[in-house]
């Protein structure tokens, strides 16, 4: 991928999704860092700048569906094409209570799922309008920890468990992933998910109470090659581990669960 390109991270003001956007930065590129907190917003568009980057801080929580859409919506007044979208941003709460986002959905599901379903889908416009020599691009960073989701209970308000709401959310943006390079044409958008690693050395794995293990840099390489690497121009519909192509849980490759789950997700998010 050439430098004169225009990609979102999401969560990109600490752990992987910095590391993400540090690795991408070079003269010509143009990045727009999304975080919760203004000035880690503004240490890290300094630091890109440095490296020759252009970039802008978008802030957003989103915990909340209305704040995805603003910065849908700010994404879009920013540029006129976006050439990837990397859907980094999550939360990883184990041992914690049941919460609930504004919206009165579970939050994993919320922030790690909903949250970039609905910014992903408004930004299909703008990832179209990205397709050049080469097709846009869409990453998910999923995670290897999966849960089938339950459709009984999809908010887990019986047996709630902090993995299995993880697991669940995670689940759901694989199934994402291969639902969006069905429906998009593989000559203007590409769409697959990965695993970067486990237990990284982020501060999300540390609040949850996990000794880190794993290697951040080498995650963000795994992120960034599926993301800007040569061999993955045509790649899509694809879940990897780290580098290589793996398989996710089964339900995953089940296409009555997807519509079930597109449906009830475009329900939530007002797109239907």
């Amino acid at each position: 991928m050439s430098a004169d390109r225009t990609i979102l991270v999401t969560g990109s003001t600490q752990g992987l999704g910095r590391r993400v956007v540090e690795g991408l930065a070079q003269p010509g590129m143009r990045i727009l860092v999304h975080g919760r907190n203004a000035s880690r917003g503004a240490e890290v568009v300094s630091a890109l700048q440095r490296e020759g980057a252009s970039a802008t801080f978008l802030e957003a929580d989103l915990a909340s569906l209305e704040e995805a859409r603003r910065l849908a919506d700010a994404v879009h007044k920013e540029c006129t094409h976006l050439d990837v979208l990397i859907n980094n941003a999550g939360i990883s709460k184990p041992d914690g209570p049941r919460r609930e986002s504004v919206d009165r959905f579970e939050m994993h599901f919320a922030i790690n799922y909903l949250a970039s379903f609905l910014l992903t889908e408004r930004l299909l416009p703008l990832l179209r309008a990205g397709a050049g020599e080469e097709p846009a691009r869409i990453v998910h960073v999923a995670s290897a920890g999966q849960s089938p989701i339950d459709f009984d209970d999809v908010m887990l308000e019986q047996g709630y468990h902090g993995f299995r709401a993880y697991g669940q959310s995670k689940v759901a943006q694989i199934m994402h992933t291969l639902d969006l390079a069905e429906a998009l044409d593989p000559h203007e958008v590409v769409a697959n998910a990965l695993h970067p690693g486990t237990h990284m050395d982020t501060a999300m794995v540390r609040d949850a109470g996990i000794s880190p293990s794993g290697s951040v840099d080498a995650g963000a390489a795994a992120v960034i090659a599926l993301a800007a690497g040569e061999n993955h121009r045509t790649t899509s519909g694809r879940y990897f581990n780290g580098r290589h192509e793996a398989r996710a849980t089964a339900q995953v490759y089940d296409a009555a669960a997807r519509d079930r789950l597109r449906a009830l997700s475009r329900k939530m998010t007002g797109l239907a």
